[in-house]
């Protein structure tokens, strides 16, 4: 798909290769800005910065954050269309405002995430720059066959044409006409969720296409946590006989804010948008880049609505170390969600935990569901799975498998795993999957 010329290695060398010193200089800088203005212009962050007793000039070094209060999902939903159709967390009026995503609502009432211009062209230059590092160039055709309604990741398309690949608009498609454009149009790359991009490739496979075949080299995925995950991302290569590249976004400040690289290891922040703290999920401390605890980000340029110190309920590690790709970007590595974790018998378990399982198991689709509930007075944890129609173990000898081999990688085993005949546990989506159903009363 290629004419064989040369591209330069980074899209923005000056910051993705930039030493730690200089990038913190660049965070401080911006982060001054930023509170100011959300201060000056956000009633809700006057109202809330008073209260805690601190101001914008209390912000000396990139520590003193840790003095301003945190916002999360629920500061949205409650100051949202308060005052204002863009409610008192947003610090512009609404005529400077061009674009507007919301959240899935997969936690609650969906949000509402405002851009103006400037903070717009910010996103699809990350986009570009993420599209970039995984190695997309001008040479490139793409498809995009992420939702376009409403949804962040809808817009990231424009990265793909900004840097200059032929880009396929395909959205949600019915996977038969994803299907004849993969084999009629040949793109080389097509970013999807991990659950779609299993099931898309499995669907070939029944209608007696070879995934193989296909002119796939690359697969983006984002919404689910899946191609960070060893198992699941070496299955889903295997399938497609392609390479695949995991993509963090949050609908809160923009498409992708983080994405791995050609290395697979970890995904790159893009630190001179988004300042990246990691705190002590129960007590809120701030802990040691490297430790794992839930992941708060504070954006550094984002006018319609500042995030500052953005709770986002994910549960992972930042690293500041070099990467072997030459950027020095930090990267992130997410575990799951605070919201989705469950303990049973004192073991905190996410359902990447699960999932990392069910993809090692012999003679199971990819397919699993979780049920959590109470009993006797304690948690405890329900797996379901798809037995392959073609293996011939008894639907016992599957429970045991996939029992024994959870004991052994999480140390509490499921009290039960419930064996669908391939193609009935009803999980497949062309989104997000909804692996996790919570029983327990609240």
């Amino acid at each position: 798909m290629g004419m064989g010329k040369e591209y330069r290695t980074y899209w923005k060398e000056e910051i993705e290769t930039a030493p730690w010193e200089t990038i913190e200089a660049l965070q401080l800088r911006e982060l001054k800005e930023e509170v100011a203005f959300a201060y000056e212009h956000s009633p809700y962050y006057r109202r809330s910065f008073d209260a805690a007793g601190v101001k914008p000039s209390d912000l000396k070094t990139l520590k003193d954050l840790a003095r301003f209060p945190f916002i999360n999902k629920h500061t949205e939903r409650e100051t949202q269309g308060v005052g204002s159709f863009l409610g008192e967390l947003a610090a512009v009026p609404e005529e400077d405002v061009i674009f507007l995503s919301t959240s899935s609502g997969s936690t609650g009432v969906p949000t509402m995430s405002p851009f103006t211009k400037a903070d717009f062209d910010d996103f699809i230059d990350v986009v570009s720059r993420m599209f970039w590092q995984i190695g997309m160039r001008p040479s490139d055709r793409y498809l995009h066959a992420l939702n376009f309604s409403l949804y962040i990741g809808g817009p990231d398309v424009l990265g793909a044409q900004n840097l200059g690949a032929l880009s396929i608009w395909g959205g949600t498609l019915p996977s038969d006409r994803l299907l004849f454009i993969l084999e009629n149009y040949k793109p080389g790359i097509i970013y999807t969720s991990p659950s779609y991009a299993w099931s898309l490739g499995e669907k070939a496979r029944k209608k007696g296409i070879d995934p193989k075949e296909l002119s796939v080299r690359k697969i983006l995925t984002g919404g689910e946590p899946g191609a960070s995950i060893g198992a699941t991302r070496k299955t889903i290569e295997e399938l497609w006989g392609a390479d695949l590249y995991d993509f963090y976004g949050l609908s809160d400040i923009f498409g992708p804010c983080a994405a791995m690289c050609e290395k697979k290891d970890g995904l790159h922040m893009a630190e001179d948008h988004i300042l990246v703290e990691t705190i002590n999920p129960e007590t809120g401390e701030v802990i040691p880049n490297g430790e794992l605890g839930e992941l708060v980000f504070t954006t550094l340029r984002k006018k319609a609505r500042p995030m500052i110190r953005f709770r986002s309920g994910d549960i992972g590690r930042f690293v500041t170390e070099p990467c072997a790709c030459g950027r020095t970007e930090g990267r992130i590595y997410i575990t799951g969600r605070r919201d989705d974790m469950f303990i049973v018998s004192a073991v905190n378990v996410f359902p990447s935990d699960v999932e990392a399982v069910v993809h090692d198991v012999e003679g199971i689709t990819n397919e699993y569901r979780i049920r959590v509930y109470d009993e006797d007075y304690t948690s405890k944890y329900a797996v379901e799975v798809e037995k392959e129609d073609d293996s011939p173990a008894t639907d016992r000898e599957i429970a045991e498998r996939v029992q024994n081999a959870l004991k052994a990688r999480i140390g509490v085993k499921p009290a039960d795993v419930i064996v669908y005949a391939e193609g009935n546990l009803d999980t497949r989506s062309e989104h997000k999957a909804k692996r996790l159903i919570d029983e327990r009363k609240k």
